[in-house]
């Protein structure tokens, strides 16, 4: 079976959405006994038709040798691919018209693996603060111990903010990467990702070296935000959050051009983070329903943030939709995004007032993650963000009275009553 089967993405001139290839693309059912959806491909191995035929498979699989799509060859063993994650790459790359895309057995994997593919000793990341926990701490705690140093910055939205930490970062090392979080968590702050991929471009003027502009679009990608289409080169996810959509996950995903994707892609079996099938065929079953879920949710959202904003209980409100008009923010979010996304971060002054709203709360769930159906709420400061300092969290703007809430798709007016009577 071979997943570049279907390749149709047009009748006669008309050109299919990916809601609709979101269905189909990748998979030919008459490969499989005429399933209608993929089967799960529960094998580790795969027959080859001739020895010189596993001879090419395995020169394109390790870099070696290019195959006719750049990166793929036949089907060798599940560390390097299978019919599965070939079915969710190929129909996730639709979105942002990315080259090639590979997924990960999570988030955290996709970033490590990124990181690691285009970073050597000596190498600087540049990166945006905050970011999500996990690659705070792999950026500061564990690559620093490989030689590979970050450089943080927090107006990434400032073209001279940004150009004094790609020159604090070149005194330290060749920069690498430019790694976006954008928007933030959890204060939904966006990054220019079009800044940076000029900002890259200068240096290799200046350097012969142009590093990788890679953005975590967790928040925002696949509906909202198209990184690729910003100019970034690599878009990361966590999939386990909008992609997955139903909590019960946990994966990761790159999409990129073929040249930045290549090291990333010959990397992952080696570090053996390529996700299993059955995780593979969830995700194709979350794809056929992730522009209905994100939209749906995101409404839920506009109407919740205009009703914190008038609440008397609620200080500042962090959402995209209510950047001023004429702040750079409100730029970013007209030129960058399609939509303002479901993940909202609002403060209630105390933790007193936050954990006595967190604890009062019926149809919201307390709990970590986002992204998913069900409506979720936190306090970073004492969860997600706990690893921080308070010095450092205060610094950038998380305050213990700030909580985080990822919108679901529940019937806005419970949710509404929900909150109201929280806050009450």
């Amino acid at each position: 079976m071979s997943a570049k089967s279907f390749r149709e993405t047009t009748l006669d001139t008309h050109r299919l959405h990916p809601e609709t290839l979101m269905l189909g693309y990748g998979y030919d059912p008459n490969l499989s006994e005429g399933s209608v959806k993929p089967p799960v491909f529960l094998t580790s191995t795969f027959t080859s038709p001739s020895a010189d035929a596993a001879r090419e498979f395995f020169d394109i699989a390790t870099g070696r040798a290019a195959g006719h799509n750049g990166v793929d060859g036949g089907l060798i063993y599940a560390r390097y691919n299978h019919p599965n994650a070939q079915i969710v790459e190929e129909r996730l790359a639709l979105f942002e018209g990315a080259d090639v895309g590979a997924v990960f057995s999570s988030g955290m994997a996709a970033i490590a693996t990124a990181m690691l593919a285009h970073c050597r000793p000596g190498d600087v990341i540049l990166h945006t603060e905050p970011v999500y926990g996990g690659t705070t701490a792999l950026l500061k705690k564990v690559l620093p111990e490989y030689g590979i140093r970050a450089v943080p910055v927090t107006d990434a939205d400032d073209p001279a903010a940004m150009r004094a930490a790609i020159a604090r970062a070149e005194a330290v090392g060749r920069l690498a990467m430019i790694f976006l979080e954008t928007p933030s968590n959890p204060l939904i702050r966006l990054a220019d990702i079009g800044l940076a991929a000029e900002l890259a471009t200068e240096c290799a003027r200046r350097g012969g070296h142009r590093p990788i502009v890679a953005v975590d679009n967790t928040l925002l990608g696949p509906i909202f935000q198209n990184a690729l289409g910003c100019g970034a080169d690599l878009s990361i996810y966590s999939l386990t959050k909008y992609v997955g959509g139903h909590s019960d996950l946990i994966a990761g995903g790159v999409l990129g051009h073929r040249a930045a994707m290549t090291p990333v892609r010959a990397l992952r079996p080696l570090l053996g983070g390529n996700l299993d099938p059955h995780s593979c065929w969830m995700l194709s079953r979350s794809l056929e329903t992730v522009t209905l879920r994100m939209t749906r949710a995101a409404e839920n959202a506009r109407i919740i943030a205009e009703r914190l904003v008038a609440h008397p209980a609620v200080g500042e409100v962090h959402f995209p939709a209510l950047a001023a008009a004429g702040s750079v923010q409100r730029r970013l979010y007209e030129a960058q995004c399609s939509g303002a996304g479901a993940l909202m971060s609002f403060d209630v002054g105390s933790r007193e007032a936050a954990f006595r709203f967190l604890d009062r709360l019926g149809v919201v769930k307390l709990a970590v993650s986002l992204g998913g159906t069900e409506s979720l709420a936190c306090h970073p400061a004492t969860t997600v963000l706990s690893g921080l300092p308070a010095a450092e969290r205060e610094a950038i703007g998380v305050g213990e009275g700030l909580i985080r809430l990822s919108v679901g798709i529940e019937h806005v007016d419970d949710l509404l009553a929900d909150i109201e009577r929280a806050l009450a």
